[in-house]
């Protein structure tokens, strides 16, 4: 589980609560507490993404909630030495020798690489058949995001729609000066709802996947860039050192030194 994002919710919750409770007691959290203005602001702003995205679009970006909360490791610098290793392979052994290397591969994205310099694919077409993917890898994550970028946009708009709807009814009961307090009270609620949909959940959302799509993306550069050095021939030193450069400086002191090639 990514705890960051576990942990910001939760304590978004909590500062909200306590500033609650601080003021106005437990009990005052049941003044916040309003269905319709909930029903208006959360339906409606997922009823205007869904108008904007396709069905199936619109269930997948629901269901990316679930990467939001999940802690998927990138690691660049075991790529990395996955990728000296399978370079050592080729320059003892040959090209053909990854065919059997690239069955321990877990990534479906680097062993396709393999397959298609195994094939013996000019290196021209293996980067564009790769790069081809990554840009509709791209492309799908940057979907998802702009879903979440949408929910942040409509949360707030219907929230003032609420307060709008509230004012109304408390306009329509101006003869009754006591019921105008809390009347007003709800129509401002919808718009407090439509402010936490839009600052604790969309956007931090949006964001999040913005920054773990970046990693895969830089994950799958560093492959398609070693791929490449591999197929050319290259020492496995100089791809080593080529690669470095993808990772941070705190991270490429994580790589192993390689072991002397055999000549």
């Amino acid at each position: 589980m990514d705890i960051a994002t576990i942990i910001g919710l939760v304590a978004g919750v909590f500062f909200f609560a306590m500033s609650i409770i601080l003021d106005k007691g437990l009990t005052g959290l049941l003044a916040f507490w309003n269905a319709p203005s909930v029903m208006i602001t959360f339906g409606g702003a997922f009823s205007s993404v869904l108008i904007i995205h396709p069905l199936d679009k619109f269930i997948n970006a629901i269901k990316s909630v679930s990467k939001a909360f999940k802690n998927t490791i990138m690691d660049e610098a075991g790529v990395i030495r996955n990728i000296i290793e399978l370079s050592n392979v080729a320059r003892k052994e040959g090209l053909l020798a990854l065919e059997e290397a690239a069955d321990n591969i877990d990534d479906d994205f680097l062993k396709k690489g393999i397959m298609l310099v195994v094939d013996g694919t000019d290196p021209e077409l293996v980067r564009n058949i790769l790069e081809t993917e990554l840009i509709f890898i791209g492309g799908r994550h940057k979907e998802v995001a702009t879903f979440w970028e949408k929910v942040a946009e409509m949360g707030p708009a219907w929230g003032m729609i609420g307060t709008l709807i509230g004012l109304i009814n408390m306009l329509g009961s101006l003869d009754d000066p006591s019921a105008i307090g809390p009347a007003m009270a709800v129509a401002l609620l919808t718009t407090m709802y439509g402010s936490l949909l839009a600052n604790l959940v969309a956007t931090p959302f949006s964001e999040k996947l913005k920054i773990k799509s970046g990693q895969e993306m830089l994950l799958k550069e560093v492959m398609i860039e070693g791929l490449l050095s591999i197929q050319a021939g290259e020492n496995p030193r100089v791809i080593e050192e080529k690669l470095k450069a993808f990772l941070a400086p705190v991270l490429r002191a994580s790589l192993n030194p390689n072991e002397k090639e055999g000549e």
